[in-house]
């Protein structure tokens, strides 16, 4: 009588012969995945914060949030349950993407506990505490698991930004926030993240390429054109053990081509720069490809 065990190989071809596609559902893949591999829906841990969240997160801010908001509320609502479903519980958000309401919505129902929401704050308002409040009603929730300052540039925003620093660590202590950081769009203004204790997550533009990377000059929209120097400063912040994610792994949706994507999620995933990394999605197709990349290249590295 021949065994009813399948091999690993046949697993794959008896359900994707039953699905009639080329692709294959996370939730297969990972039934036929041996235990302890490494995935793209691992719970990590953020640096020392001793939070933990999804190593791959849902962003809501491509184009300025204007991709995630094209797909109406009710398109936005299933593809971020649909990202839920696969085991993405890392949500990504901004006061500038303007989908703090379509968080709130998309989420009702969802344990609030397995979530990490992670949000930015821009500028330099006069009563940040009230902000933050507003952010709460947006989002529906008690309390938001990463701030951060919005698009840093200059390399004094030590200095430039103290009040809200202070800000911040109020709410920190109010358990308002659990975590606050900053997201940086220039080299002189991450250079200044490894040597200033206040940090404890730091969101970076990280992709080989170099697409939208930061570069020397301080300024949003002067973007660098080497990995190198951003590589450097990262490796520094890690030392002092902050939180470090990724963004702008897919080149805010340049990288069309299948072996660009290959290459910069290798990249993201092998090189030990990150906690976690975070992509704007706009499809299922683009959450399952992704979520495959991830495990592939975590798997190989």
């Amino acid at each position: 009588m021949k065994s009813s065990h399948l091999s690993r190989r046949q697993f794959i071809e008896q359900s994707a012969a039953l699905v009639g596609a080329a692709w294959f559902t996370p939730a297969i893949l990972a039934a036929a995945e041996p235990a302890g591999r490494r995935t793209a829906v691992d719970q990590v841990a953020l640096g020392k914060t001793g939070l933990k969240l999804s190593r791959l997160g849902f962003g809501t801010g491509t184009i300025g949030g204007n991709v995630q908001r094209g797909l109406g509320h009710e398109g936005f609502n299933r593809l971020l349950r649909y990202a839920y479903d696969q085991g993405i519980t890392y949500i990504d958000t901004a006061q500038n993407y303007g989908t703090h309401e379509w968080v709130r919505e998309a989420i009702k129902g969802l344990p609030r506990e397995k979530l990490f929401i992670q949000s930015k704050m821009p500028g330099l308002p006069d009563k940040p505490l009230e902000v933050i409040e507003r952010y709460l009603k947006e989002l529906g929730t008690d309390y938001i698991d990463s701030l951060l300052m919005h698009c840093m540039v200059k390399r004094s925003w030590p200095d430039d930004q103290k009040r809200l620093m202070d800000a911040l660590e109020e709410a920190k202590a109010k358990k308002l926030i659990r975590a606050k950081g900053i997201s940086c769009h220039s080299l002189p203004a991450l250079g200044r993240t490894a040597e200033t204790d206040w940090v404890d997550v730091q969101l970076v533009r990280v992709n080989p390429q170099a697409k939208h990377i930061d570069g020397p000059g301080e300024s949003w929209n002067s973007p660098g054109d080497d990995i190198q120097p951003v590589v450097k400063e990262i490796k520094a912040i890690r030392q002092k053990g902050k939180g470090v994610i990724a963004m702008k792994v897919m080149g805010e949706g340049e990288f069309t081509q299948p072996e660009e994507r290959e290459k910069s999620i290798r990249f993201v995933m092998q090189s030990g720069l990150v906690d976690a990394a975070v992509i704007g999605f706009k499809s299922t197709a683009e959450i399952d490809e992704a979520i495959m990349r991830i495990n592939r290249a975590l798997a190989a590295g």
